[in-house]
């Protein structure tokens, strides 16, 4: 028996069928000689089933504890791989927009919560002759950058390796055992003390908010039309970007990457709104999640969360990109010289404080309530060595995250191989013509590069 954090639990409490909590990546492989053999050998290699599967990829949410439940991680022994690894085929003709309706629709639906919390679909039939592989994973068994880790870790940076093993595959064959129900509960009641003696750090994180940052504060955003309550279907949109492109920008303008990678979301933003003509007279802010990793993952876990939210000022109000990418970096330097002078403690109260609003009820949304920000935009740190499958080469990753009501939109990028690739995840109900954002997003990074 393996016990939640508060925050793990809390991803599993938040599900219902409008809000799926799992994160997922679109993953393309390049072109081989032989593209339905290499999806026949990609879903043999996943799907082999030799009993040797590592206990992160067995926890399922617990069931012998009755209230306490959503407290635990129970074990599946008899784990069923031909379920939690599929291969599809796209209908025809096979373009990259059925594979990204496929993915929408795999995105908006639930995992079983009777068996470990992860699905993987090999997808052949492109006509470009690639082959995609789309996975999601449960927020509450690991947060996106360690499900990027963990991903990582089963391709090589070398070519001419052959061998290799999916990231479930454990080393270690031996049966793993739960402990007796009694100190089940102890630990139960010990999870519960742990949780409740960390309060008060947290609410000094919450004194630090209110006394030290400038702003943006939470519920000081304009009311958009991406703020309102939400179904459970989805839209999925991607693309990619050379990274010599975003670096470019940031020497000219003397920026971050994560600065211009914000600035081309608030400038695609402000024009799908202003096509809708929905651009509001004040900033759409954004939330940030932060990671409250050691950089080389060191004291981490690839399991669970370890996350912190900050608040960024888009200045979506602003027509001026070189303005707007300046009040963008103003912003979020403003936050992360806050935030480096927390303890961890203090900044999951300034994270606890910032994102508070997402627990109103959901009538709210429909009354049009001030939203404690607009949307979560989300940069994951990845490999820009190209990485490889038997030899086949990764050609693009692509994150898709969580909509919930009152954030009907969610962007998430990450660098991979040389390239920054957005995921864009709306509801497929209040986010009408979703693929507008893309367009958006290219003709922001050309203005930068204009101006700059």
């Amino acid at each position: 028996m393996t016990f939640m954090s508060p925050l793990d639990a809390m991803f599993l409490a938040m599900e219902s069928r409008e809000h799926p909590m799992h994160v997922g990546g679109l993953s393309l492989f390049e072109k081989t000689d032989d593209p339905e053999a290499f999806a026949r050998a990609l879903f043999d290699d996943l799907a082999r089933d030799d009993g040797a599967v590592a206990p992160l990829f067995r926890r399922r949410p617990g069931r012998s504890l009755g209230a306490f439940s959503l407290l635990h991680w129970d074990l599946d022994h008899d784990i069923d791989l031909d379920f939690h690894v599929r291969l599809l085929s796209l209908p025809a003709p096979g373009r990259v927009r059925e594979l990204l309706e496929l993915v929408s629709m795999l995105h908006g639906s639930l995992l079983d919560r009777h068996r470990p919390l992860w699905e993987v679909y090999v997808i052949e039939g492109l006509t470009d002759g690639r082959v995609a592989v789309y996975a999601k994973t449960h927020h509450a068994l690991m947060d996106g950058i360690s499900a990027v880790r963990t991903w990582q870790r089963a391709l090589s940076t070398d070519p001419r390796q052959r061998g290799a093993v999916p990231p479930w595959r454990s080393e270690d064959t031996r049966p793993h055992r739960e402990p007796a129900a009694a100190a089940g509960v102890s630990g139960v009641l010990g999870s519960l003390s742990r949780a409740v003696g960390s309060v008060p750090g947290a609410l000094a994180g919450a004194r630090e908010l209110t006394r030290g940052l400038p702003g943006p504060l939470p519920f000081t955003a304009p009311h958009t039309m991406f703020n309102v309550a939400i179904s459970g279907g989805r839209r999925f949109a991607a693309q990619s970007w050379p990274l010599a492109r975003l670096r470019a920008a940031t020497s000219a303008t003397g920026t971050t990457l994560n600065d211009v990678v914000l600035a081309m979301c608030a400038g695609a933003l402000r024009d799908y709104l202003a096509a809708e003509n929905a651009v509001p007279e004040r900033p759409l802010i954004a939330m940030v999640p932060v990671s409250l990793r050691k950089p080389d993952g060191t004291g981490a876990h690839d399991s669970g969360n370890s996350v912190g939210a900050a608040l960024c000022d888009l200045g979506t109000d602003e027509p001026e990109p070189l303005l707007r990418l300046a009040r963008i970096r103003e912003s979020m330097a403003r936050t992360k010289t806050t935030m480096a002078k927390l303890t961890p403690l203090q900044m999951l109260g300034l994270s606890a404080v910032n994102v508070a609003g997402l627990a109103l009820p959901q009538v709210q949304w429909r009354q049009g309530a001030t939203p404690p920000f607009n949307i979560v935009i989300s940069n994951v740190p990845g490999d820009e060595r190209p990485r490889y499958w038997n030899g086949v080469r990764l050609d693009a990753v692509y994150p898709a995250s969580i909509p919930l009501d009152g954030q009907a939109l969610n962007i998430t990028t990450i660098s991979s191989g040389g390239s920054m690739h957005f995921g864009i995840v709306g509801c497929r109900r209040a986010v009408p013509h979703l693929q507008r954002l893309l367009t958006g997003l290219e003709k922001a990074l050309a203005e930068l590069e204009q101006v700059a």
